[in-house]
């Protein structure tokens, strides 16, 4: 089954042309997806188009109604003044449009999650006294709790130690297949993106040049 299919899209920013050039692919149910490309193919603006984050474009895009997001770290993000729990629960706001106030069940899920990352022992820290992989963590957790069907994430890995990278990935895979969680990926990591995908996407200049499985990615093969 494909939770996400794409066809024939195409999109540009009002400062570029063709940044994106009739893109087609699928992404299947509890899949590991990695999108790799040098900076400036257009894998993040893929990724926002998926969101619905980036409007205008041309083609047809069919995708979950509800998608968790991790999208690059930023300073605020990092700095970010709450602590673990609020932040994860932060995600289940898509899910209380009519109210303000966490549910009872919203809670007992952010729980349940934190203790499968496990960062439930920390729920009170601030989460911008935690490690650069901790944080990781807490968002993957966070994203989880705006959906259990699919979550995309953009460069999760950027700028931590490789142990730490290794780890996140590994924490990817986990879901995927013990809770068949979809995982989308943008990474620079060639290397893990290699190691764990069940399929890889590769861009360069907005134009699709590889989808296929990383075994003949590693060989160069149908490019």
């Amino acid at each position: 089954m494909d939770l996400i299919q794409i066809k024939d899209l195409n999109y540009s920013y009002p400062t570029k042309k063709n940044t994106l050039k009739h893109i087609n692919l699928k992404v299947k149910k509890s899949s590991f997806t990695c999108i790799v490309g040098e900076n400036g193919s257009g894998k993040s603006t893929l990724l926002k188009c998926i969101l619905g984050l980036n409007n205008g474009y041309s083609g047809e895009i069919i995708k979950p109604t509800k998608i968790g997001y991790l999208p690059q770290k930023s300073k605020i993000q990092t700095n970010f003044p709450a602590t673990i729990e609020e932040v994860v629960l932060s995600g289940t706001i898509s899910n209380n449009i009519k109210s303000i106030f966490y549910k009872k069940e919203d809670k007992e899920n952010a729980m349940h999650i934190m203790n499968k990352m496990g960062i439930a022992d920390i729920k009170n820290k601030c989460f911008a006294d935690l490690s650069g992989g901790q944080q990781q963590r807490v968002l993957i957790a966070r994203a989880l709790c705006a959906t259990k069907e699919i979550i995309v994430l953009d460069e999760p890995t950027n700028g931590l130690d490789p142990i730490i990278a290794n780890q996140i990935y590994e924490l990817l895979n986990k879901l995927k297949k013990k809770e068949n969680i979809t995982i989308l990926m943008v990474s620079h990591d060639i290397e893990r993106a290699l190691k764990y995908a069940d399929k890889v996407i590769e861009l360069i200049d907005g134009e699709i040049v590889y989808d296929g499985n990383p075994e003949n990615f590693k060989l160069g093969g149908d490019k």
